[in-house]
């Protein structure tokens, strides 16, 4: 498979994201539109966040280790926090990354507002330069779909060397699109795949929304040689975008 998109950079989309409407540049539903958000939206939208921990969690223990309790998480992609709330309850330290600082900001007022006080926020960039450290558990999920592919495999090599010895893994890629059927997925070489919001969700004034797929062979590939034994996949379906929730450990 191709990269899709060839354009060099989405960070300035995403900080306009960041800027104009971050709780829908998360989940592109409406009611998380800044001007529809409610109190109940608000509570909605974290405890989706929550209910995602608990899913990843489950998945790790079923699947990959039965007695994992991860001390420090990384969760890249953070947005405005909404699973690295439910993430720093759980560990002892929470490290969230995001290429948008008012993601980031957004996302220190959450934290702050639900009294976490172990939280640390890194700006992204390719070669993850602002990480300090490794972790027990490095998450990312509907994030390296909105990275130009060539970048994100630099990114994802990069988190890969950040586990710790007997580190797990959890990210989620799109691999596939059902509008190309007829290519079994796969898009025309020539194709750009740019809007993940519909048309009747987005005005014209909203930032790009890239959706990429991967190719998973080189993901797959990437994850071996970084000494992972054992891998569990989950398929995700995002309205035709379908993907794939990877969970490993690595020896």
């Amino acid at each position: 498979m191709q990269d899709i998109v060839t354009n060099a950079s989405t960070d300035d989309a995403w900080e306009e994201w960041g800027r104009r409407d971050p709780y829908f540049g998360v989940i592109t539903n409406p009611k998380f539109r800044r001007r529809e958000m409610t109190p109940d939206g608000r509570s909605e939208f974290f405890e989706s966040g929550r209910w995602h921990v608990n899913y990843v969690l489950q998945m790790i223990r079923e699947h990959i280790d039965a007695g994992f309790q991860p001390a420090s998480i990384l969760d890249f992609g953070c947005g405005v926090g909404r699973t690295l709330v439910s993430f720093a309850k759980i560990a002892k330290e929470a490290t969230g990354v995001d290429v948008s600082e008012s993601m980031l900001q957004e996302a220190r007022n959450n934290c702050r507002e639900h009294g976490l006080s172990n939280v640390h926020f890194r700006s992204s960039d390719d070669a993850l330069t602002e990480i300090r450290g490794i972790f027990d558990l490095i998450h990312s999920s509907i994030v390296f779909q909105h990275i130009p592919v060539a970048r994100g495999k630099v990114i994802f090599t990069a988190l890969l060397k950040r586990l710790t010895p007997g580190g797990v893994g959890a990210f989620q890629f799109l691999y596939s699109k059902v509008q190309y059927e007829s290519t079994f997925g796969v898009p025309p070489p020539s194709t750009l795949v740019r809007e993940a919001v519909p048309q009747a969700l987005r005005p014209d004034s909203d930032p790009e929304m890239q959706m990429n797929p991967y190719n998973m062979n080189e993901i797959l590939f990437l994850i071996q040689r970084a000494g992972a034994t054992k891998i569990f996949a989950d398929f995700t379906d995002h309205g035709g975008e379908l993907g794939v929730f990877l969970f490993f450990k690595l020896t």
